[in-house]
């Protein structure tokens, strides 16, 4: 798969999960969002107003620090690929 099909992939696996309107899984969410966060280079700390969904988040990022962005894309797509495959 070539960097711009994984791109394409992986921004079409974005809208999957923002147009879905049932609620996901939290491990799952968790997942979704440390992969997101490495794939798209964006190295922010969480924002939730709960410091308990702060630690969560963190916990999640710090195990994808060894992903590189390009894994991160295929994990996310693969997560939801999986999740829209067996969800019911």
């Amino acid at each position: 798969m070539t960097e711009a099909e994984l791109d394409k992939a992986f921004d079409d696996a974005v809208e999957r999960v923002n147009a879905h309107t049932d609620p996901f899984p939290a491990d799952l969410l968790l997942r979704l969002y440390a992969y997101y966060k490495k794939a798209t280079n964006n190295y922010e700390r969480p924002g939730s107003r709960k410091p308990i969904i702060n630690a969560f988040k963190t916990n999640a990022l710090f195990q994808v620090q060894n992903v590189s962005p390009s894994e991160a894309k295929m994990e996310y797509i693969k997560l939801v690929d999986h999740y829209f495959l067996y969800r019911k």
